[in-house]
């Protein structure tokens, strides 16, 4: 689900530290309503089964829910109930998870339910049935579908069937999936999915009405109708986002609430403050899309908005030697908060492209022109080189030095045998060309580090050629397989190395995350026998084996896992970092009266002095 554009830092940042915030010139406040403004990315719409974006499953997690979901505070991370009444029953065998559906539950007013005069009605074990159907079914063309191929009984023959069919049956049954009653869902499975939890808690499978997809039609991505805690406002596409309290959580009595535990320190720190309080609490939020980096900053240091990630350009004078922040900005109050992440950042090469997908030695001699200590340094220190495609604090991670370091030498020998002798391509008698694909048109750090990427390949005679996109086109460009070279990051979907080593599974080719299109009859059998193993000793030697083919094989230049460093006003509470951060707005606070001090005392004054 998780792909990321290869953004700066200070986006990357926003990933992990911000969730739900919203900028903006256009404050219409009611008296006492708890509004946050903050940014987001150009989203792709609101259909969860096409959540194969950060910032669109942000924005999807805001309106639909899910079966379960992680706990917001207690690490290490675990699931809980959300729309289950508790974590489901599971058979002995591993194959059958049964849920409780929670009564009175209830999806949001919406023109959709024409027998019901446009008032919401109430969730049953059926959505659940149907809305994982929407994922496998291939007319949708859903990024999520790796998640349950081979998985769910039944459910690969109606995705077959589907792709047979003029008009997808959704009343086709599935051995897998199954409403014995209106509360009562069953799922059953091929084999133990040891994920399976992990994987319920994602966008693909939120609950969605088959009233609205019906109604709504190919309008549906723009007219989401979920059972959470906002709904969709108003969305000026690459302008603005609004989302507002959902009225049928009070109506209905949701009676949600905050955490009552999480880990040592977080009482000290003000995070169980609100323990055992209703949620959500705040009333509207408001996101602008604001992708110069200078006019961010500048929101947030006169308080427009609530949260901000660090800026390479701002770097030095934001944050100190010592990692804290400088004088003027502890005087203003402002909180700095940083993580280590689960993301790899990374550059991709099409492996069905005749140049570059079909000679290894090519591959390994680019990935040793990455210069390691110079991207280190022109990130201001805040990466760290990955070197595999598992990153740190997940098990299967392995320090061990990379086989393809920054070394010239070598990258040149390598190029010799890959039949390229100082880059030139004999067919031609030209230099080489290759185009790198960028989905992340309007940001200049991105062009900025592009062009020393583009350096540091130039120093063995190859001439790599950006191509900017906006998002949206690059995605499409990369299910398409249209692309020769990629600039792209993952986050994670779950704190599995599985979620990492499936974007190397052949099965998953694009559409799906293997985006590279790598497919090794080792590494998949390797793959597939740890589809059922839990976690244990064996089954992280065998993460660490499948991980040592894909550094042999390069398919990827593993570039750099990111630390987030994010900045937050005063006034935001109840906010901890959190890798999956989709639907954790409803546990943020705005301290309103702290914002209007805040405003009046510095909202006009120089941050710099």
């Amino acid at each position: 689900m998780s792909c990321r554009s290869f953004a700066p830092c200070t986006l990357a940042g926003l990933i992990v530290l911000i969730a739900g915030c919203g900028a903006g010139p256009q404050r219409q406040e009611r008296p006492g309503e708890m509004v946050t403004y903050g940014v987001t990315g150009r989203i792709r719409g609101f259909d969860p089964i096409l959540a194969g974006d950060v910032e669109s499953a942000i924005a999807i997690g805001k309106i639909y829910e899910g079966l379960v979901q992680y706990t917001y505070l207690a690490r290490p991370y675990r699931v809980e109930r959300n729309l289950a009444e508790s974590l489901p029953e599971i058979s002995a065998d591993g194959l059958a998870y049964t849920f409780k559906i929670r009564k009175g539950i209830f999806f949001q007013d919406d023109p959709c339910f024409t027998n019901s005069a446009g008032k919401g009605r109430e969730l049953t074990a059926n959505d659940f049935v149907y809305s994982i159907k929407r994922v496998a079914d291939v007319r949708n063309e859903s990024t999520g579908y790796w998640a349950f191929e081979g998985r769910i009984a039944g459910l690969d023959a109606f995705r077959k069937a589907s792709a047979k069919s003029k008009v997808t049956d959704y009343n086709m049954p599935v051995d897998g999936l199954h409403a014995t009653g209106p509360y009562t869902f069953v799922i059953r499975l091929t084999e133990p999915y040891p994920q399976l939890l992990w994987v319920l808690s994602m966008d693909y499978a939120f609950a969605v009405p088959r009233e609205a997809v019906e109604y709504y039609k190919d309008d549906f991505v723009s007219h989401p109708v979920g059972t959470g805690p906002y709904i969709l406002q108003s969305w000026r596409r690459n302008y603005m986002l609004e989302f507002v309290r959902n009225p049928k959580w009070v109506e209905t009595g949701r009676n949600e609430r905050y955490p009552s535990e999480g880990e040592p320190g977080d009482n000290t720190n003000g995070l169980l403050d609100d323990a055992g309080k209703t949620i959500p609490f705040v009333d509207r939020i408001v996101q602008y899309v604001i992708s110069d980096e200078s006019t961010q900053w500048l929101k947030f240091v006169t308080g427009e908005i609530e949260s901000s990630g660090i800026s390479r350009d701002n770097w030095n004078a934001v944050v100190t030697q010592s990692r804290g922040l400088t004088d003027n900005l502890t005087r203003m109050k402002v909180r700095m908060f940083s993580a280590s992440t689960l993301d790899i950042y990374y550059i991709g090469f099409n492996m069905e492209d005749p140049v570059v997908g079909k000679n290894k030695k090519l591959r390994q001699a680019i990935s040793c022109t990455f210069n390691t200590g110079e991207w280190i340094k022109y990130k201001k220190e805040r990466v760290v080189r990955a070197t595999g495609p598992i990153p740190p604090g997940v098990a299967g991670y392995d320090d061990k030095p990379s086989p393809y370091p920054f070394d010239l030498d070598k990258a040149r020998k390598l190029l010799c045998e890959a039949g390229y002798p100082g880059g030139i391509d004999p067919a031609t008698g030209k230099k080489l060309k290759l185009v790198l694909e960028i989905g992340s048109a309007g940001e200049a750090e991105t062009r900025e580090s592009t062009e020393l990427l583009a350096n540091f390949v130039q120093q063995i005679g190859i001439d790599l050629v950006p191509s900017y996109n906006h998002w949206p086109s690059f995605l499409s460009k990369l299910e398409r397989r249209q692309c020769q070279m990629y600039r792209l990051g993952w986050v994670a979907d779950y704190p599995d190395a599985q979620n990492f080593l499936q974007l190397f599974y052949g099965q998953n080719c694009s559409p799906g995350p293997n985006h590279c299109n790598y497919v090794n009859p080792e590494f998949d059998s390797l793959y597939e026998k740890t589809r059922t193993m839990t976690d244990s000793p064996g089954r992280t030697a065998i993460y660490k084996q499948m991980a040592d083919i894909i550094v042999e094989d390069c398919p990827w230049i593993f570039m750099d896992h990111p630390m987030s460093y994010g900045l937050h006003h005063r006034w935001v509470g109840n906010y901890k970092p959190h890798d999956f951060p989709y639907g954790m707005e409803k546990y943020r606070r705005i301290d309103i009266q702290s914002r209007r001090e805040w405003q009046a005392t510095y909202g006009r004054q120089d941050w710099r002095n």
